[in-house]
């Protein structure tokens, strides 16, 4: 790039670019990672301490002998990121543009704030509907009856009504989780009292599941074994604390129940064939595709990241155990994503999210807070033990996936 442009200027650019990838989801160490390589481009010594909500940004000039001269602080507060994956693809393209001198730095960083746009009326409409399809799609994929996936569906609609009022709401965002969980489970004892026999637990973990911290647990492990343990750390304890208020609230809706005298008309446990298995496996990858915000032109590549995660742990698991294949699952797709960020061009996220969703422990760790909740201690440490079990295997693959296929610019 050349003449360079002024120290303020790089500065600003860096900034805003680690702000919007903060934001849409990004991990600390390829946040991290992500701009020490675009500041080596504009030719800037790059400091950076990221955190769940905040970055920490110390900037050095390199003079023209290659010794640093002018050094600059920033520290930037941010709220905790959410999974972003369309805004994510456009703000790496706007860095593309910028480091290939396609587009200067203040067009750069007007694109990246332009990126800033309230969802319409119509997004969150979708986003609602993903939720009632997740709820119904993750019953299937538990095998579980229709009775089951349709009350699931049911009540993962009221738990998107929730989530769209708790973006509005700074109040009630606070609560959303155990206000969400309290009332999916009263719900659904009322529709397994009223309107057909259904396996309660199975119906509550499908409409929650959109809640559940899977991929921040799975974030949080891989932030530590990479060393970043203050993010990591606080990853965790933030991933914890949304799995007590679903389980506490999970625990008063069931005391609430109890308390109504209102009985079940039956266990509902009916399981259905393998073939609506995996019609929900697609059905389930677009809903995510729908939660996640992806581009339309990436849903393929969104259905396929979900199948072959999600049939490489089936498979493996069948023949090597479960733990095998979880990591069987994280290895092929955190590979495939790096290998399709490398060849294409553009962010690994598209596929890595989307593959390992269906994998994260997160309904394991909702289980388990609920067995102690429950005051039945041995078999909520007994789950927690399997938490933490699937948390490894995942994150080694991953792991080792990117050690067989070097991921491009750490997106």
């Amino acid at each position: 790039m050349s003449p360079l442009p002024s120290f303020e200027s790089r500065i600003a650019f860096v900034v805003e670019l680690g702000r919007r990838l903060h934001e849409y989801g990004t991990s600390s160490q390829r946040l991290e990672a992500a701009l020490q390589g675009v500041s080596d481009q504009l030719r800037m010594a790059c400091q950076l301490w990221s955190n769940p909500t905040g970055m920490i940004v110390s900037f050095s000039d390199i003079g023209p002998q290659g010794d640093p001269t002018l050094e600059v602080s920033r520290i930037v507060r941010l709220p905790p990121g959410d999974n972003d994956l369309g805004r994510l693809v456009e703000a790496d393209a706007i860095a593309e543009q910028v480091l290939n001198g396609e587009m200067d730095l203040d067009e750069g960083r007007e694109a990246l704030r332009a990126l800033d746009q309230p969802e319409s009326k119509r997004q969150r409409t979708l986003m609602v509907f993903a939720c009632a399809l997740i709820g119904a799609c993750v019953a299937a994929l538990l095998r579980a009856g229709v009775a089951d996936m349709i009350s699931a569906g049911v009540v993962g609609l009221l738990i998107g009504l929730l989530g769209d009022l708790a973006k509005r709401s700074q109040r009630f965002s606070e609560s959303y989780e155990a206000v969400a969980a309290m009332l999916a489970t009263v719900l659904a004892g009322l529709i397994g009292a009223f309107v057909w026999p259904i396996s309660l637990q199975t119906v509550v973990i499908g409409a929650v599941v959109i809640l559940l911290p899977g991929l921040t647990l799975t974030n949080a492990v891989n932030e530590l074994a990479s060393n970043h343990w203050v993010s990591g750390s606080a990853r965790f304890a933030g991933a914890a604390t949304v799995l007590m208020k679903l389980a506490f609230g999970a625990m008063v809706g069931d005391q609430l129940l109890a308390l109504s005298g209102i009985e079940q008309l039956g266990s509902g446990i009916i399981k259905t064939s393998a073939l609506v298995e995996w019609l929900a496996l697609p059905l389930s990858g677009i809903a995510f595709g729908i939660l996640f915000r992806a581009h339309l032109r990436d849903y393929p590549l969104v259905l396929i990241s979900a199948g072959l995660g999600y049939s490489m742990t089936r498979f493996g698991g069948s023949v090597l155990g479960s733990e095998i294949g979880v990591f069987l699952g994280g290895f092929v797709i955190s590979a495939v994503s790096n290998a399709y960020a490398r060849w294409f061009n553009r962010p690994g996220a598209v596929l890595r999210l989307p593959g390992i969703i269906l994998l994260v422990p997160g309904s394991v760790g909702f289980r388990s807070l609920s067995f102690m909740f429950e005051r039945d201690f041995t078999l909520g440490f007994d789950t927690a033990i399997t938490l933490l079990t699937v948390l490894v295997s995942l994150v080694a693959g991953l792991l080792f996936g990117n050690l067989l296929i070097a991921s491009r610019r750490s997106l």
